[in-house]
């Protein structure tokens, strides 16, 4: 029995991108959950993530800030909803820090096309993990907005910049299955 509650994805709702990396997962974790990595990482090039801020507990603040090869800035932030460390970050762009509900006007409306509950599970697998993304949407129009937007290629870009990242900091190989 697991310490935490399980989400089963629904393909009409949810996106989901699965993999088995050679990392192990308090190295994701980490690589998810502290802003001087996320930095490093988070999306895929030639983007950049400039900034970020996690406070990591049910209501925390979950902020990031991607800036585009042209140089605009799309601001991110959300409500942190389940921590379990090295095993789970689940976290919302629906609810603002504070559990308190998003509006329909402010920094973000613009640049926010959907809502989603971003959920990252990770089991031991091996010497590695098994990395379970899941991005939980409201209705079908946003989880179609959000594959169009390239989910799966852009969040394994991500992906394996996290697994380069922290091979590079351990001094390792950056090898996914």
């Amino acid at each position: 029995m697991t310490d935490y509650i399980r989400h089963q994805p629904d393909p009409k709702l949810d996106l989901v991108l699965e993999r088995t990396v050679d990392i192990p997962p308090h190295e994701i974790f980490a690589a998810w959950t502290r802003p001087e990595l996320i930095t490093q990482w988070f999306t895929p090039a030639p983007w950049t993530t400039i900034d970020a801020e996690v406070d990591l507990r049910p209501g925390g603040i979950f902020r990031t800030v991607m800036r585009s090869p042209e140089g605009e800035e799309f601001p991110g932030t959300g409500c942190v909803l389940e921590v379990v460390e090295n095993r789970k970050f689940v976290w919302t762009g629906a609810l603002q820090p504070g559990f308190r509900p998003r509006t329909a006007e402010g920094p973000q409306a613009d640049h926010a096309p959907f809502v989603f509950t971003g959920l990252i599970s990770l089991e031991p697998h091996g010497t590695g993990t098994k990395y379970t993304a899941i991005a939980i949407h409201g209705d079908e129009e946003g989880c179609a907005k959000h594959s169009a937007m390239g989910f799966h290629a852009g969040w394994g870009a991500a992906l394996d910049q996290l697994v380069a990242m922290v091979k590079a900091r351990t001094g390792g190989e950056a090898v996914t299955a």
